[in-house]
Order: C-alpha cells, then sequence, then structure tokens
C-alpha cells in the first residue's frame, strides 16, 4: 500500500499545476512562461538535495555515460509532458485538463509491451516482454467511465475549438509521462536514486525550455512577477515535491507491469483535488450531480485498482514462500 499512498500525495501536489496553470491562464500570463520557468526554478531546489546528499558525483557519471538518451527521453518525459498541459491552460479550465489528463492511467496500460518486467519460471528469474495488465486496466475503465462524465456535463460549456486545444495536447502528454519516466528508470536499472534521477532529467530538459524561453521573450516579453511568483510555486509543490513522490513510487514497484499501472491510476485523484482547488480560489462553478457521479467513479475505481494490486502482491509473496 506505500506505493499507492505515494501516489496519492504526489496527486494532490500536481493538482496545483492545473490550478495554478489556470490563474496564471486567467491573468494574462503565456504558457511559453508557465511552462518553462517551472524547470529553471525546479534547477537549484533539486541540486541542493542532491548535493546534500552526497550523490551528485555519480548522477554526473551517469549521464556521461548515455548523454544522448537522457536528453531524449527527458526530452520525452519532461518536455513533451508539460509544454502541451501548459498550451492546454490557455483553452480549457483546470478541471477539464486534470481529468482529461488522467487518460495517463490507459496510456501507462498500453505501454507495457514496450517495457521488460522479471517473471519467475521453473529456471528462475527472466526478463521478458510486459504485457498488458487487463486486470488492471478493466478497473481503470471504471476511472475513464467517471472522467467521461464530468467531460460530458461540463463540456457543454465550451467551443469545439477549445475543446480540441485543450484537450488533444494533453492526450499526448499522457503517453510521453509515462513513456519518459519508464524508459529513464531503465537507463538508470537502480543505479540513481529518485532524487538523482529527477535532477538528471531536469537537467537535460533545460535545453528545451531554454529555446522556447526566448522565444517566449521575443514573442511575449519577460513574464510578470505575479507569473513568476506562481511558477516558482508550482515548481516546488508539482516539480519537486510531487515528482519526486510519484517518481519514488513508481521506483518501488519496477519491475512489476501491473503494480506500476496501480501506482500510476492513483493520479486520477488530480480530478478531485484540482477541482476543489478552483472552486476555493478561483471561484470555479460547484459541479452538478453528473459530476459527483463521475468523482464518485473515478474513486472507487481507484480503490478497485489498489485493491487488485495488493492482492496480486499478496499472491506473489505467499507463492515465493512456498518456493523457498
Amino acid at each position: 500500500m506505500r506505493p499507492i499512498i505515494l501516489g496519492i500525495l504526489a496527486a494532490f501536489f500536481f493538482a496545483f499545476t492545473f490550478i495554478l496553470n489556470r490563474a496564471m491562464d486567467l491573468a494574462g500570463g503565456s504558457w511559453i512562461w508557465s511552462a518553462s520557468l517551472r524547470y529553471f526554478f525546479m534547477v537549484p531546489f533539486l541540486f541542493a538535495i542532491v548535493l546534500l546528499r552526497k550523490n551528485l558525483q555519480p548522477l554526473l557519471v551517469e549521464m556521461k555515460r548515455r548523454p544522448s538518451a537522457w536528453l531524449l527521453w527527458s526530452f520525452v518525459g519532461f518536455g513533451l509532458f508539460y509544454a502541451p498541459i501548459c498550451f492546454s491552460a490557455a483553452f480549457a479550465p483546470g478541471w477539464l485538463i486534470a481529468s482529461t489528463w488522467q487518460i495517463t492511467i490507459i496510456s501507462g496500460s498500453l505501454l507495457a509491451p514496450l517495457f521488460y518486467e522479471k517473471v519467475m519460471t521453473n529456471k528462475g528469474p527472466m526478463q521478458m516482454k510486459g504485457k498488458i495488465p487487463f486486470k488492471g486496466l478493466a478497473m481503470s475503465l471504471i476511472i475513464l467511465l467517471g472522467i467521461i462524465l464530468m467531460q460530458i456535463d461540463q463540456a457543454n460549456h465550451l467551443s469545439i475549438l477549445e475543446i480540441t486545444l485543450g484537450i488533444v495536447p494533453v492526450v499526448v502528454a499522457s503517453f510521453a509521462y509515462p513513456l519518459g519516466n519508464r524508459k529513464m528508470m531503465d537507463i538508470c536499472g537502480g543505479r540513481l536514486d529518485v532524487f538523482q534521477r529527477v535532477l538528471g532529467m531536469t537537467i537535460a530538459s533545460l535545453p528545451l525550455w531554454i529555446v522556447l524561453s526566448v522565444f517566449g521573450f521575443l514573442s511575449e516579453g519577460p513574464p510578470s512577477a505575479g507569473q513568476t511568483i506562481q511558477s516558482g510555486l508550482v515548481a516546488i509543490s508539482s516539480g519537486v515535491i510531487a515528482t519526486i513522490l510519484f517518481f519514488h513510487a513508481t521506483d518501488l514497484v519496477r519491475g512489476d507491469m501491473q503494480k506500476l499501472a496501480a501506482v500510476e491510476a492513483t493520479q486520477s485523484m488530480e480530478v478531485l483535488f484540482a477541482l476543489i482547488g478552483e472552486l476555493l480560489l478561483l471561484n470555479s462553478i460547484f459541479p452538478s450531480t453528473v459530476s459527483w457521479i463521475g468523482m464518485l467513479l473515478v474513486m472507487a475505481g481507484m480503490v478497485l485498482h489498489s485493491y487488485m494490486s495488493h492482492k496480486s502482491n499478496t499472491t506473489s509473496i505467499n507463492e515465493n514462500s512456498v518456493s523457498t
């Protein structure tokens, strides 16, 4: 249950991304600065953590070993994740983006065949291609049904253009984030802790944010003081706290695609946290009965997903005990 609890805590801090990004857009801030400033602010915080833990040198050695892989998968996992999320905030409210983001639950499961996992056989542990966890995916579909209900209920207030530009980029991000995260876990192979890996990915993604910020300065001008402060808050809450919690949770279940999908499913709680935040901070419209039903389905699906994962883990432990 520990990875699930960490995942829920990560969802709480991740929710600030959707709330504050929407707040910055409503205040006239550019999505370009919302995206790039977050990662610029993340660097000193993460650097200090890794340095204090005396783990900077191993990270630099690891990044020097495969620099192209770090650049590529950090671009995918951080760049193609966060830039589309911020872009979407200019066209849709935070609750809609947060709910659409939960497609990552399905996306993460569908990515399983792209990776290898340890499987116990008569000949001992072997590396085999992952299989789509259909039992866990069934629980994810309950979550997705709740998300669809919320979207149908609220999307009547948005134009087709707003829905398209607010949703499609988030769908892209929903595949990019778990793909980049899992690829970097494979590349690191357990040699780096979560703090080192997040710092390394942040540093490796900086070329993208530098190019984007130069474009933003030339096209939009410098960011306002308010947007700078709010971007700093996003960096601390979502970029540092939530990312470390989530990556640590995925590290705990690395190599088990079903449990990994379960951890990723906890991010469905972002919908509830984002909605509460918008109601309290942005005076958003109170959700209808249909939306509340959708949220209950999301939470019920998450609990069932967690139960299936815990049950599978207990069975695995018992089997291992017998074989020993």
